[in-house]
């Protein structure tokens, strides 16, 4: 009976060890979902909004002169709508307070301060380019960048935290396993001096 009860102690911690094991499993996966899809595709956003306001503040600086600016508005407008695109994409991701606030401040600036509803604010025939409003523009999206370089910097440490997350889980999943492998060799000794005892009793009755 005593041997019975050891028996079915380590049966049961070893099931116990393979459910905690399931669930470790579980959340490592879970984090390197996280990891892909809260930090390594936001960097891919970052990284397309900020080519998105390259493209805008090249057309408001005029750096191309041969360029046709007839349509330079519809192309400014064109571009914020594809950023704010992206802006809603990463507002659906996991984002932390900072994050939450930067964003916010980004999209403000390309909503309120980066919306130009006629040509003549940046140039006329008769003055040329406003470089006064220009050089406001160019501060302002100066101020989206420091934004974007914030977030960026948001992406290494969290998805670096997530990372030694990831490899405390693998390695307490390793000592468990350890553990198992002493549970069954336990077992094993067990049953072996209950099938040695049960042999050595035959003997002595015969």
């Amino acid at each position: 009976m005593r041997a019975l009860l050891i028996i079915s102690v380590l049966l049961l911690l070893i099931y116990a060890k393979n459910l905690i094991e399931r669930r470790s499993f579980r959340d490592i996966s879970s984090t390197f979902t996280e990891v892909y899809n809260d930090r390594l595709l936001v960097e891919g956003y970052i990284f397309q909004i900020s080519e998105g306001l390259f493209q805008i503040q090249k057309l408001i600086d005029h750096c191309n002169l041969d360029y046709d600016y007839s349509k330079v508005i519809d192309e400014i407008e064109s571009n914020e709508k594809a950023i704010l695109q992206i802006v809603e994409d990463f507002e659906n991701t996991k984002l932390t307070t900072q994050e939450s606030e930067l964003l916010g401040d980004f999209k403000k600036i390309i909503v309120n301060d980066l919306s130009i509803k006629s040509y003549d604010l940046l140039y006329t025939d008769s003055a040329g380019v406003n470089r006064n409003q220009v050089k406001l523009y160019d501060q302002k999206i100066s101020q989206a960048r420091r934004d974007l370089d914030n977030l960026s910097k948001i992406q290494m440490v969290e998805g670096e935290k997530l990372i030694s997350k990831a490899k405390v889980m693998i390695n307490r999943s390793q000592i468990w396993a350890q553990f198992e492998v002493a549970l069954l060799i336990i077992l094993i000794v067990v049953l072996f001096l209950l099938v040695f005892r049960k042999s050595e009793e035959t003997k002595g009755m015969i």
